[in-house]
């Protein structure tokens, strides 16, 4: 394995240790105002507000990890990607400084105010919708380059199916996500009610979950036929076995056991589908302008592979620690201590 593949694989696995956290953060967002919208918060919003506590400050390192990475192993990002994704990172960034901002509030401050609570729910799920457009631009077909420099195709990226798609992909997720994990750490509180309410949401949320699948990969299709060839083709068990592990935490959800062998097919589910949309992707990390042989020079590229595998080596073990100690203490899950 060269270091540009290397590089990728270590990115790509920050990436999605980002969408399974951030997912379950910003589900708990907007579930907590769904509840408190329904006069249901006395059920959820408690075990809610256990989970964030201790994890919030956390939630966006990998992110952070990830967007380092990718300009550090591959500086063209930097000057494609920094130039087209101005005005959806700047509105991703806009509404982190929100749900920062109700993080403060709700720390410090005795009541919850409605409002702060509607903005927090719905950023949770515009920060997804905004973030999943560089992935729909990532594909080809909307940036044109010029003398003048770069040019984005806004009316085409709009109107197209595969943007949409995707968006809706990247919402539905999070929900679904965020689903699974309450209901496991509902019954690890041995809250009936709020592990009916969450169990409810999780199965609501599979049939939408499904159909969307399809529609991204019908979209890509028509956006991309490379790449669509090639999962198809190429990387197909990948796929199958996502499908293989959704219908597995489906089925205990259903017969109302194993909430916690559920959610880890849950998270095996999207991680067969997520690495396996991003071999099928390569070599190109944005058609048609990068390919991973745009990586950085070797020395700087061997720099930073020991640099973030230890970075990964530390986070894993931080983060199990802040499990052991806060979420899956027995005491403190279950609001006695």
């Amino acid at each position: 394995m060269d270091f540009a593949t290397l590089g990728i694989t270590v990115l790509w696995t920050f990436l999605y240790g980002y969408v399974v956290i951030a997912s379950i953060d910003f589900g708990a967002g907007f579930y907590n105002f769904y509840a408190k919208l329904t006069n249901q918060d006395n059920i959820i919003t408690p075990i809610i507000n256990r989970y964030l506590n201790p994890v919030w400050e956390v939630t966006n390192v990998f992110f952070v990890f990830f967007f380092v990475g990718i300009v550090g192993f591959f500086p063209d990002s930097a000057y494609y990607l920094g130039t087209v994704l101005l005005i959806p990172a700047s509105i991703s960034l806009i509404m982190l400084a929100i749900r920062g901002s109700y993080y403060a509030f709700n720390q410090y401050s005795k009541g919850t105010n409605m409002v702060w609570t509607f903005l927090y729910g719905v950023t949770g799920l515009f920060i997804p919708a905004s973030l999943s457009v560089a992935l729909v631009i990532s594909e080809g077909g909307f940036i044109e380059e010029t003398a003048a420099g770069l040019d984005l195709d806004y009316v085409e990226l709009f109107f197209s199916g595969y943007t949409w798609s995707v968006v809706f992909l990247a919402v539905i997720s999070v929900l679904y996500i965020s689903s699974g994990f309450l209901l496991f750490y509902s019954n690890r509180a041995k809250a009936k009610q709020a592990v009916h309410l969450t169990r409810t949401w999780f199965l609501t949320w599979t049939i939408p979950m499904l159909v969307i699948s399809q529609f991204v990969f019908l979209e890509l299709r028509a956006t991309n036929r490379e790449h669509f060839d090639n999962a198809t083709q190429n990387y197909w068990y990948f796929f199958l076995c996502s499908i293989v592990f959704m219908a597995i935490a489906v089925y205990l959800v259903y017969k109302k056991k194993n909430y916690g062998i559920a959610f880890i097919m849950v998270m095996l589910q999207f991680a067969f589908a997520f690495f396996g949309y991003g071999i099928s992707k390569l070599p190109y990390i944005l058609y048609p302008f990068i390919k991973l042989d745009a990586v950085v020079n070797d020395s700087m590229a061997i720099a930073l592979v020991i640099v973030f595998v230890l970075g990964l080596l530390l986070l894993i073990p931080s983060l199990i620690i802040l499990m052991r100690l806060f979420l899956f203490d027995k005491d403190y899950v279950q609001g006695k201590e």
